[in-house]
C-alpha cells in the first residue's frame, strides 16, 4: 500500500467562514485543531450561554448548508491579535478584534449588511473559553482521504475542491475509502496520535462551491446514489498530543 501522508492542514476559526491553511500545528489530546470553530455568528437568539458553553446544532448559526453566500467571502483570523478581517468583492469590507466589543460591533454590522434576509435576528459573535463551535459535541479533529474525493469527483462527472468537506487534516496515499476500515483503531499522525472513531455524514454545505458561493453540486445525493451512503472522512481524537505538519507520515 502506498505510504500515506498529510497532504495539508486547516483550521477554521470563525464556524461557516474561511479555511486557514497551516503547515503544521500542535494538536493537545481532546482538543480540536487550535482555534478550529473557536468563534461563530449567532444567527437570532440561540441560547447560548458563554460563561456555560455547551453545544448547539449549527441551524442556529450562520453556516454554509443555508447560507451559501459565506462562501463567497475571504476571511482572514490574525491569532495574535483575534483580529477577524473580511474581504468581500475584492476589497476590506469589515476588521475587528474579536475579544473586544468594538470589533464584535464592526463583523456584526458587516454581517446585518451582508445578509439581512437570511438573519432570524441581530448577528452576534459568539464565543466560549475552551468551546468549539464543532458540528459535534466531542472534540475531535476531522480527517478527508484525498482518493475518496477523488471518488466522488468521478461519481459526479465534475471537479469537487476537497474544500468542500471542511476538514481539517487531509490525507494522500490511502485508496478510496481506506478511512472507514480504519474506525475504532489508532494511528500515528506525525508526532501525535489519534483514534478514528465516526464517519462525517455530509449535509448541504457540500453542495457549496468554496470559490464562488454557488450551490451547484448535489454531493449528499451523488454520495448516496453512487455508494450507498452520504459520508467523506471521519472523525478523530487525539489520544497522545505533538506536533504534526505537512507532509508528515500516517501510521498504524
Amino acid at each position: 500500500m502506498p505510504e500515506a501522508r498529510i497532504q495539508a492542514i486547516y483550521r477554521y476559526p470563525v464556524k461557516g467562514l474561511s479555511p486557514q491553511p497551516l503547515g503544521r500545528v500542535a494538536l493537545k489530546v481532546g482538543e480540536t485543531l487550535p482555534a478550529d470553530r473557536l468563534y461563530a455568528i449567532e444567527n437570532g437568539p440561540s441560547g447560548f450561554d458563554p460563561a456555560a458553553p455547551a453545544y448547539f446544532p449549527k441551524i442556529r448559526f450562520l453556516m454554509l448548508m443555508r447560507n451559501e453566500r459565506l462562501a463567497s467571502l475571504r476571511t482572514d483570523y490574525d491569532e495574535a491579535n483575534h483580529t477577524l478581517t473580511i474581504h468581500w468583492g475584492g476589497r476590506e469590507a469589515a476588521a475587528g478584534d474579536l475579544r473586544t466589543k468594538e470589533g464584535r460591533l464592526a463583523i456584526e454590522a458587516f454581517f446585518r449588511r451582508f445578509m439581512p434576509d437570511e438573519l432570524r435576528g441581530p448577528p452576534k459573535v459568539l464565543f466560549g473559553e475552551g468551546h468549539s463551535f464543532s458540528d459535534v459535541a466531542k472534540k475531535v479533529v476531522s480527517i478527508i482521504n484525498l482518493a475518496s474525493v477523488a471518488a466522488v469527483e468521478n461519481a459526479a462527472g465534475h471537479p469537487v475542491d476537497p474544500l468542500r468537506f471542511r476538514g481539517n487534516v487531509y490525507v494522500e496515499g490511502w485508496p478510496a475509502w481506506r478511512e472507514f476500515d480504519l474506525l475504532d483503531r489508532e494511528l500515528s499522525l506525525g508526532g501525535a496520535r489519534v483514534k478514528l472513531v465516526k464517519r462525517i455524514v455530509r449535509c448541504a454545505a457540500t453542495e457549496v462551491d468554496p470559490d464562488t458561493g454557488m450551490r451547484d453540486l448535489p454531493i449528499p445525493n451523488t454520495l448516496m446514489q453512487s455508494f450507498g451512503h452520504a459520508d467523506c472522512g471521519v472523525y478523530a481524537e487525539v489520544i497522545a498530543g505533538g506536533e504534526i505538519a505537512v507532509g508528515d507520515r500516517i501510521e498504524s
